[in-house]
């Protein structure tokens, strides 16, 4: 009875606690915006990203399957297409299909860059039930074809939005420059070459913008609302082949453990001890973001992760998916390569994992938990090439993010805007070594229908998402 007396008065104040911080977690007053209409020629901005789904520009890893023509082709459009942006914009050509375009500003001190790409992955056209190429729209107001959301909508975004304000005579406070990859799809040149270019100008940009989050629905716990996500950091990549020597043989007389065996061991045991729990500084702000808008006990586990932050483990590494992969580095097997005939022990098999780091974490000390979870020194492990670390954090409480959410609000009234971390990855990495405030948008509300289709068969948008496009880098624009 007197450790009950004890019990209860710390109970009944823990749980006051919980409940205290769950109630006062609320999101700010929300400001009020009266944004001025942005009127433009919409069918002209649907008809020019048609044009550019026309072109054919594949990007394989393997160079010689690629036709030179098609990527020429969409470039020798922009005269046509965008002949205001072609008149005024200085334009440069770099090695990696790289197109950097300048639109000077009265002011060269705080130069913004706003990024794309217009290569595509291929398309299997057989598994289509559209043709990829011909950027069909349908009688609902849908618009087929490879690229159309990844990511010619945000080159023709910007390359529109551009044509309209300098048509209107507006010129930008500060210096604008529109920075085009052709190899984003296979991590190439492109993007790099463009950055050693601004290093060799002396040019650190205030505000850079490339492809990541866009305004979704039913993507956090709890919350009806649209949310706009804008990525402030991208995971790091690493392929790691796993392998393992023996001396083959015939199947009929095995040793008790074969390579396969040995390495599918390896495989369980790393799927088995998932990388430890990090909650980075971008999804904290994400949490803290959005959980202020869920329902009251999700606002008291976020409100409270001091205390439920194990629950949210647990659940993530037993769900996977998305929030999973935000919490921890992840790994995923993905090819395995074993003898040429069913009968043959190997001599050598292979598993390859694709890691994606966290924040918290690195190539170094991913290597080094995985040699310590496999503990099998017949398993040889190997980084493979293009590993790369994770992308600097940008910063959040600055004019550049004010600037970019404000947009954004304008673009999509009554959504909320939130950091998050991008579990994919974008040519904007290669910024980070020359600014922090790089920020990963795709200027888009997307349905998880039109999400899906991207590297899939059957792309597709809306119209209408095209014209928001274009409004809000007609917006952005003015801003700068």
């Amino acid at each position: 009875m007197v450790v009950l007396y004890i019990l209860l008065p710390i109970v009944i104040a823990f749980a006051a606690v919980i409940l205290i911080r769950a109630a006062m977690f609320k999101p700010p007053e929300e400001k009020t915006r009266n944004p001025e209409q942005i009127i433009f020629d919409y069918d002209a901005s649907i008809t020019a990203l048609q044009e550019l789904i026309r072109c054919r520009t594949v990007s394989y890893s393997d160079p010689a399957m690629e036709d030179d023509a098609e990527f020429e082709k969409l470039i020798g459009l922009i005269p046509r297409l965008y002949p205001e942006v072609y008149r005024v914009c200085t334009l440069i050509r770099l090695p990696g299909r790289a197109l950097l375009l300048k639109w000077e500003g009265t002011d060269h001190s705080q130069p913004s860059v706003l990024m794309s790409h217009y290569d595509v992955v291929p398309a299997n056209e057989e598994s289509w039930t559209k043709p990829p190429f011909d950027a069909l729209i349908d009688e609902n107001g849908i618009m087929w074809g490879r690229g159309c959301v990844d990511t010619k909508l945000t080159f023709n975004g910007i390359m529109f939005a551009a044509n309209h304000l300098i048509a209107q005579g507006f010129k930008p406070k500060h210096d604008l420059y529109f920075a085009f990859s052709g190899s984003e799809e296979v991590y190439g040149s492109g993007a790099p070459n463009i950055v050693d270019w601004f290093e060799q100008q002396g040019i650190s940009p205030a505000f850079v913008l490339d492809e990541g989050g866009a305004v979704v629905e039913n993507v956090f716990p709890g919350v009806n609302q649209p949310c706009a996500l804008i990525g402030v950091a991208e995971k790091g990549l690493m392929n790691l082949e796993f392998r393992v020597s023996s001396s083959g043989g015939h199947a009929a007389s095995p040793k008790p453990h074969t390579p396969i065996g040995i390495l599918s061991r390896a495989c369980c045991r790393i799927e088995n001890h998932p990388f430890k729990m990090h909650i980075s500084s971008p999804v904290a702000e994400m949490f803290n973001t959005l959980g202020r808008h869920s329902t009251f006990i999700y606002r008291m586990i976020f409100a409270n992760l001091w205390c439920f932050g194990g629950i949210l483990d647990i659940l993530s590494k037993k769900s996977g998916g998305e929030m999973n992969a935000m919490l921890r580095t992840t790994a995923a097997f993905t090819q395995a390569e074993g003898s040429p005939a069913p009968n043959v022990i190997p001599p050598s098999a292979s598993f390859v994992a694709n890691l994606r780091l966290n924040p918290n974490d690195s190539i170094d000390s991913a290597m080094e938990y995985i040699k310590r979870i496999v503990a099998d020194e017949n398993v040889q492990i190997t980084v493979g090439k293009g590993a790369f670390n994770p992308s600097v954090v940008s910063k959040t409480h600055c004019p550049a993010w004010d600037m970019l959410a404000e947009t954004v609000e304008e673009t999509w009234p009554g959504c909320i805007v939130s950091p998050y971390l991008m579990v994919q990855c974008s040519d904007s990495r290669h910024y980070g070594r020359i600014s922090n405030h790089v920020y990963r948008f795709s200027a888009a509300d997307f349905t998880a229908d039109e999400i899906s289709s991207i590297h899939g068969n059957d792309e597709h948008i809306r119209v209408n998402v095209v014209k928001r496009t274009v409004e809000f880098y007609i917006r952005l624009m003015l801003k700068c």
